[in-house]
């Protein structure tokens, strides 16, 4: 079962003084929108939507929820920046989630961190790279660990589809 996927924000403007302002191009809207498609038609909806308080994560995620159920909710996250710490997000994220352990959780992030939370969440020493709007799929229980279902990008989506 699929409980948990981490998921790199979409395409986004070129770097700036102002990173954390960074919105998404169009091409990034895209790429969110194919994901979220594919998302709703191949698993149940979340329950919850963390996310980097950072712009183009929060339009990634306001994207994402437009393909969820209405019961779906956004949560913002301040531990969700590039140079958050795994390990530590991971303690949080087992505090909060054995409240309810069947709850379903979409978190939305940046690189580097993405990486080092499937590797957290999975096997340590496998810290895959992420492209923009990749998918990690993971099957999460706190007290076992987890296991890594499947991953998907945009551009394998695109070639999945002929």
């Amino acid at each position: 079962m699929v409980n948990l996927v981490i998921m790199r924000h979409g395409e986004a403007e070129p770097m700036s003084a102002q990173d954390s302002q960074r919105q998404l191009t169009a091409r990034g809207r895209h790429e969110v929108n194919q994901m979220a498609l594919w998302l709703q038609q191949h698993y149940a909806a979340f329950d919850q939507v963390w996310v980097s308080p950072y712009l183009r994560t929060r339009q990634t995620a306001e994207l994402m929820l437009a393909r969820q159920a209405p019961f779906s909710q956004l949560e913002i996250m301040s531990e969700l920046v590039p140079d958050g710490d795994a390990a530590l997000f991971k303690s949080y994220f087992d505090a909060r989630i054995s409240e309810k352990p069947d709850a379903r959780v979409l978190l939305v992030s940046h690189m580097p961190l993405v990486s080092f939370l499937v590797e957290a969440f999975t096997v340590p020493g496998q810290a895959p790279v992420f492209s923009t709007a990749q998918l990690a799929c993971i099957d999460y229980r706190p007290q076992q660990g987890g296991r890594l279902l499947e991953r998907l990008s945009p551009q394998e989506l695109a070639l999945l589809s002929f």
